[in-house]
């Protein structure tokens, strides 16, 4: 044993057998896969062996004790990369894209998030590296200084190629088509590893790159009928009725369903909301099965998906990687059809998600952001400004925004990893012992409160009885990282299909004038907002590729697309590849031809919607002969000093 730790190709062989094992390891502790059956483990365990072989064999092409230096540097990175997945999985249960790392503009703002989701049992996983640079100081004197001979490190690589080809074909044989049916990144890591992921999106992000500079006018025909095809006729007895209407658009972040009603400690959580659902004076109708639809892109995708009833890419956020696409939104649209002004109303930096950029592109009028609030210390926490002063500052700029207005509200309290100063804190935390699920509750509580007083401002102020006002969650806040706390507070395992459902968000929303339908159980996702609210302003949908139905029409399709192909009906679920009765909660295990093609029309959909975003095809199209494509040259949001003292 002495012997062979002494040489080089010993040394090799120990990296590549710590990194395979640390890899499996933390595969098994820190993600949730979803592993099944003795072959799925057998991948799992498999993978990292190729990628350790490969890279790491790269090294044996130096000379002499180089050769033990670069494997040290190569096995430094790989364990980067993989431990950079591990706190971005603890929070987004998903992997690092190639998209994502281009969003760095966010990452000044993230250090507070990022610090909460690293743990001191971490340290562990750097075990392997100790004992390998102790092992190489040790032991380096006794390496030849001449360069290995060409043919073993070829043999090294040829080795690592064949593990990943009986890999590849293992995997495509326990789940066919797996390259090719590429939404859900999961399957994608639990069968050809973190690393071969990683590869395999960077080839994708080129392939996608290249669709923009080979696409034409023709491309955009196929996706035309299909959105026109899927038109829900107006319901006549809101088509029209907001027209003329200020618009407000509440953006309630991470805030799920399920705490609508829920009591902790024998209180409401969310006493104001409560109210808006269940007393009819209010005049809200609340849609209790609406879904988000976002994927890596979080909050920028929930905005993308509102404003444009296009889904969010599958990797990466298409505010960040599409931002200079021709959109055809919602802001351009209302100010072409009825003179409409717009704003967008956050208490955070203008180019966190590339916001400065893309809503000139969006047809935004007017970007209020933090320099037209008071950023001090006791104001601010953790992502920015805090909901209360921020619907409070936020007051005067509303009220000065030329009538009517199409404004959206963008909260920001309410966010992972939910931090609230004491004097905020009007309910106790959970006691689960789970910190991000335990103070989930106190910072929705806040959130509740500030809406309470948005409210009554806009009362007083005389915009509420003049006003559609609109209020959605952007995507989930508690991850299935966390289902041990959620199980404890819901008293329910949480199983795929029950995660499934907890993706439900909040929306509700009011017409003056139109009486409110309290809860409403249609089906309905984020991509069906755009063309109800057309309807309500008396725009015909028809015109636009949008992807999305009207969710009051008669003809709505009542079927719910996640962004890795599965979906959500009334009656079955799709998750995670798997079917399920959404009454008895079982596993259908022969799929009735109805699902099964209903799960080929999502694939299609998204598939559709991938096209128009990567290759900026809505450059080709022209919905109307009024239509006039948004110029991003007409809009500025560089304000100076004294545009924003004003404003304050």
């Amino acid at each position: 044993m002495k012997k062979l730790i002494s040489t080089k190709m010993g040394f090799f062989a120990i990296a590549v057998f710590l990194f395979w094992i640390k890899t499996y390891v933390i595969y098994k502790l820190e993600f949730n896969l979803g592993v099944s059956g003795t072959m799925q483990e057998f991948l799992l365990f498999l993978n990292p062996l190729s990628t350790g072989l490969i890279f790491l064999g790269i090294a044996l092409f130096a000379s002499g004790r180089k050769a033990g230096i670069w494997i040290i540097i190569l096995d430094v990175l790989l364990a980067f990369i993989l431990y950079a997945n591990v706190v971005y999985y603890r929070f987004n249960s998903d992997f690092i894209t190639i998209a994502t790392m281009m969003q760095t503009s966010n990452f000044s703002s993230l250090g507070g998030s990022i610090a909460s989701l690293v743990e001191w049992r971490d340290i562990i996983y750097a075990f392997d590296l100790v004992l390998l640079i102790g092992l190489y100081w040790k032991n380096r004197t006794n390496w030849s200084m001449e360069r290995m001979k060409i043919r073993k490190p070829l043999m090294v690589l040829m080795a690592g190629v064949m593990a990943f080809v009986i890999n590849l074909g293992l995997a495509e044989a326990d789940r066919p088509q797996l390259l090719e049916r590429t939404f859900d990144r999961n399957y994608l890591v639990k069968y050809l590893g973190a690393y071969n992921f990683m590869v395999y999106d960077a080839i994708q992000s080129f392939e996608s790159s290249t669709q923009r500079v080979l696409a034409d006018s023709s491309d955009i025909t196929e996706v035309e009928n299909y959105t026109k095809s899927k038109y829900a006729e107006p319901n006549e007895a809101y088509f029209g009725k907001g027209e003329g209407k200020n618009i407000i658009k509440i953006h309630l972040e991470s805030f799920q369903s399920f705490l609508i009603d829920f009591e902790l400690h024998g209180e409401e959580v969310t006493p104001f909301l409560n109210s808006l659902v269940h007393e009819q004076e209010q005049g809200f109708t609340y849609f209790d099965n609406f879904f988000h639809q976002t994927e890596q892109g979080k909050t920028a995708d929930a905005e993308l998906i509102m404003d444009t009833s296009l889904y969010g890419l599958p990797q990466g956020a298409a505010f960040v990687t599409r931002g200079k696409n021709t959109y055809q939104g919602l802001p351009a649209i209302l100010d072409q059809e009825q003179d409409y002004t717009s704003a967008v109303f956050h208490g955070d930096g203008k180019s966190f998600w590339n916001r400065d950029e893309v809503y000139k592109h969006l047809g935004v009028t007017d970007f209020y952001y933090d320099i037209f609030y008071d950023m001090s210390q006791d104001q601010v926490i953790n992502y920015g400004l805090k909901d209360k002063p921020f619907f409070e500052e936020s007051m005067p700029l509303l009220e000065e925004m030329e009538q009517p207005f199409y404004a959206h509200m963008m909260t920001l309290t309410h966010h992972h990893p939910y931090l609230i100063d004491e004097e905020d804190a009007t309910i106790a935390p959970a006691e689960t012992g789970d910190r991000s699920v335990d103070r989930y509750f106190q910072t929705a509580r806040y959130l509740d409160e500030s809406l309470e007083q948005f409210f009554n401002d806009l009362k007083e102020s005389d915009l509420y009885e003049d006003s559609i006002i609109m209020i959605y969650g952007d995507h989930y806040g508690i991850s299935d990282n966390h289902n041990r706390a959620m199980s404890e507070i819901l008293g329910e395992e949480i199983t795929p299909l029950k995660n499934a459902e907890l993706q439900r968000v909040p929306f509700m929303i009011k017409v003056p004038g139109v009486e409110g339908q309290g809860t409403n159980h249609t089906y309905s996702g984020q991509v069906d907002v755009m063309p109800t609210l057309l309807h309500i302003l008396g725009i015909d949908a028809r015109d636009y590729i949008l992807f999305g139905t009207d969710m009051f029409s008669k003809d709505h399709k009542d079927y719910v697309p996640f962004r890795n192909g599965g979906y959500m009906t009334e009656e079955y679920s799709l998750v995670n590849g798997v079917y399920y009765d959404n009454e008895t909660k079982e596993v259908i295990e022969e799929p009735t031809e109805e699902m099964e093609k209903l799960s080929e029309t999502v694939l299609h959909e998204l598939e559709l919607s991938d096209r128009v975003l990567n290759g900026d095809l809505l450059r080709y199209y022209t919905p109307n002969d009024e239509w006039k494509p948004v110029d991003p040259a007409e809009y500025d949001y560089n304000y100076n000093l004294d545009d924003s003292e004003e404003a304050e």
